[in-house]
């Protein structure tokens, strides 16, 4: 089961993606029903939160932060997006948050810094996993499936597939494929790249093989339609 990371008060799709890749789900709760979820009885489990501070009063997004951290079911890191005017705010409330960042923020800069606050929490679960609409890869094991049906796949086929499905909806071009992928001292030609994405569409079937996109003249993406150049 892929750990669940408590949004408040959304969670839109550049935060969406960041948690995609940091390895855990997001379950949103609206300010309305955040009372529900904070409370000390509340028995739902969370792997950490990250409270939008874009989108509240910092006052607000600070009394969230204190009822999460008093919360007998604790919550985990808590991590606290803000705009660059907020900052000077933050001053002697550090205690309420773990970490943060300053909007608009970098997809893999807020996955990497809550991926690793989870982990000094203890939690070894975190991206473990992979689970993106039908896709669900066991990065422990290498195991991947689609629907739940066991795709045979190669080493290098599952490292692609896993390169990918860990970037959702970013465009790689052939070579930053084949360097992030093969490695810098493989020689083979773009070509490599084409021959794997196409036994991976064969190997995922007709009805999922949308996952891999392919952008013209410059590489391919995955999860559907790509924001932009990697």
């Amino acid at each position: 089961m892929i750990e669940q990371v408590l949004c408040i008060p959304s969670c839109d799709d550049a935060l969406r993606r960041a948690l995609t890749v940091a390895g855990v789900a997001p379950s949103v709760s609206s300010p309305e029903l955040a009372a529900t979820v904070t409370a000390d009885d509340a028995e739902q489990r969370f792997a950490g939160a990250v409270i939008n501070g874009t989108e509240l009063a910092l006052t607000e997004a600070m009394q969230l932060c204190r009822t999460l951290r008093g919360r007998a079911q604790s919550v985990g890191p808590i991590l606290l997006v803000v705009r660059r005017n907020q900052l000077a705010d933050l001053t002697f409330r550090e205690d309420l948050f773990d970490d943060f960042v300053v909007t608009p923020f970098d997809t893999d800069e807020l996955a990497s810094r809550l991926r690793l606050r989870l982990r000094h929490a203890g939690n070894d679960r975190v991206g473990s996993r992979i689970d993106y609409d039908a896709l669900s890869m066991n990065l422990e094991t290498y195991q991947a499936s689609i629907a739940g049906r066991i795709l045979d796949l190669t080493y290098m086929e599952y490292e692609l597939l896993r390169f990918l499905a860990g970037n959702p909806h970013r465009v790689f071009t052939r070579e930053t494929l084949l360097n992030r992928v093969w490695g810098y001292e493989y020689y083979g030609g773009a070509r490599t790249v084409d021959v794997h994405v196409r036994r991976l569409r064969a190997k995922l079937g007709e009805e999922y093989a949308y996952l891999l996109t392919t952008v013209r003249s410059v590489g391919y993406s995955f999860g559907g339609e790509p924001d932009g150049l990697a």
